[in-house]
């Protein structure tokens, strides 16, 4: 019999003030949680569940059973983690507010915007270079299109997409993420300048991926897709999503601890849209808060995704900025440190009132006084 433990944050305050300090601050970050489900899974199945706040669940985890403690302890510590900032050559991005990633795609297929700058390095260097004047903090490039369907790429096609991109986005100074999930793709581009590879199978696709992370020491986002194939979204199949994917990213971080990346530059996202259901992909984005027990910074990539579409009647993706810019802000309200976004100056719009509106909440005055 296999028993799991899950710690989920589910309700939020404006700031410690609010409640005699009785709240945790999540991830370092600016979201306070102050009640937590304590969860006990048997075999996939739960078994238990109790609430707590931080005044009261150290009793709790100490009466868990005993393969579960240290677990439930190592959860609650990663809970209040906070994450150093990621150091991207010259560029310092700090995991204590939401930072926002700009997504290029040099691609002839992306769901998005397929081939609009694939063969025309100076309309990616004009769109990569407003996203950094628009507030980016990474532009993601991509040179593989992973939408559901979409044929694999070959590798040499990919690189020679992606390497002029990164020489031009190096060029302006710019933090680069590279969104591959081949090591012939990655290695060149880190050589180029680009500083994080993000791969979308989690190290998993190619195992010289893992070697080349671990010997350059670059920050690596491993994301959640159930299919190990081409087809990334093949397997779908979940007896409960938020846990089961939980679960996942847990022993795939584990797995690049062991092939020798430091569990400091691992970087963890739920995938969504792939090999979810619509009602997948909303209990994740709902259950994001938990996700910081397992102790890395989290990106969410919901941008301009099918969910949108099928909650809007159908929007083409690029009439889907407002769904874009509520999921980014569901993200921001779950202690959320990376949004991958297509729409730039208007998440980072979204990002700067929703963070005016937390350090308001900082200074609240109707509580009494001390």
């Amino acid at each position: 019999m296999s028993d799991t433990v899950y710690i989920r944050p589910l309700s939020f305050v404006s700031g410690p003030q609010a409640v005699d300090g009785d709240a945790v601050r999540l991830a370092g970050g600016m979201v306070y949680a102050r009640e937590f489900a304590v969860i006990t899974r048997q075999d996939g199945k739960i078994t238990d569940r109790q609430i707590a706040t931080p005044k009261t669940i150290q009793e709790i985890i100490e009466n868990l059973p005993a393969a579960l403690t240290e677990e439930a302890a190592a959860q609650w510590t990663n809970l209040a983690l906070l994450h150093p900032p990621l150091e991207l050559g010259a560029r310092t991005i700090r995991l204590d507010q939401p930072q926002i990633m700009g997504i290029l795609n040099v691609t002839p297929d992306s769901f998005s915007d397929g081939g609009e700058f694939l063969d025309d390095n100076d309309a990616g260097r004009a769109h990569a270079s407003a996203m950094l004047e628009a507030g980016a903090a990474i532009i993601d490039i991509g040179g593989e299109s992973t939408r559901p369907g979409a044929a694999a790429t070959w590798e040499g096609d990919e690189k020679d997409r992606v390497l002029p991109a990164v020489e031009y986005c190096s060029a302006m100074g710019a933090a680069i993420s590279v969104d591959t999930r081949r090591a012939g793709v990655l290695e060149p581009a880190l050589e180029a300048g680009a500083h994080i590879a993000n791969d979308v199978s989690a190290l998993q696709y190619d195992p010289r991926t893992s070697e080349i992370a671990a010997s350059s020491g670059c920050p690596v986002i491993l994301m959640h897709a159930p299919g190990t194939g081409d087809d990334l979204h093949a397997g779908g199949e979940y007896d409960n999503v938020v846990f089961d994917v939980f679960d996942w990213l847990k022993a795939r971080r584990d797995a690049a601890v062991a092939s020798g990346i430091s569990r400091s530059k691992i970087i963890l996202d739920p995938g969504i849209g792939f090999g979810k259901s619509l009602a997948d992909n909303l209990a994740l984005i709902n259950a994001l808060p938990m996700f910081h027990a397992l102790g890395q910074p989290l990106l969410l990539g919901a941008s301009r995704k099918r969910m949108i579409g099928a909650l809007s009647n159908e929007d083409a993706a690029h009439q889907r900025l407002g769904g874009s810019i509520a999921l980014a802000v569901a993200g921001m309200n779950a202690g959320v440190q990376l949004l991958r976004v297509h729409d730039v100056a208007e998440t980072v719009q979204a990002r700067n009132v929703w963070r005016g509106l937390r350090d308001a909440a900082l200074t609240d005055f109707s509580t009494l006084p001390q």
